[in-house]
């Protein structure tokens, strides 16, 4: 097995793991306001986290899945050559943008949150933690559309 199918495989599961964690954590939270009459205090912060990783990871893995829309009228009317420029420079787009938006500006947001050492409310868990998931999405992007440059000469 390659090494993008491993990584597809681990980041599939993953998402499956967060996205299962956030059912359980939302009937929990249904379960406990309706029967017991206590609502619990962490499941609405704990879904919010959550949703943001289901969402940001989710990216990264519909991108190396090539699955994300696409406006494909322009490239179905030029020829090889031009189709695989236009390939060429729009990965290259999404891997600087990956690069400066998501590992370059998300490292400084996980840096700054843990210099001011800044936690969540209600579960207590450092703000850095949650936001390393953009720049381990923006690093999976990157790894998506270079492996996608290199497999397609």
């Amino acid at each position: 097995m390659g090494h993008r199918k491993i990584v597809d495989k681990v980041l599939g599961w993953a998402l499956v793991a967060i996205m299962g964690a956030m059912v359980v954590n939302v009937l929990w939270q249904v379960f406990s306001r309706y029967i017991t009459g206590n609502p619990s205090f962490f499941t609405d912060e704990l879904s919010r986290y959550l949703m943001i990783w289901v969402g940001i990871l989710g990216a990264a893995y519909v991108s190396g899945r090539n699955m994300h829309v696409a406006i494909d009228v322009l490239p179905m009317r030029t020829g090889k050559r031009t189709q695989l420029l236009l390939f060429r420079t729009v990965n290259s787009l999404i891997i600087l943008f990956a690069f400066s938006a998501l590992v370059v500006g998300g490292s400084r947001l996980v840096y700054i949150s843990h210099t001011l050492g800044q936690h969540s409310a209600a579960l207590g868990v450092p703000l850095a933690l949650v936001y390393t998931v953009l720049p381990l999405s923006g690093l999976l992007i990157i790894y998506y559309k270079i492996t996608d440059l290199i497999e397609k000469k």
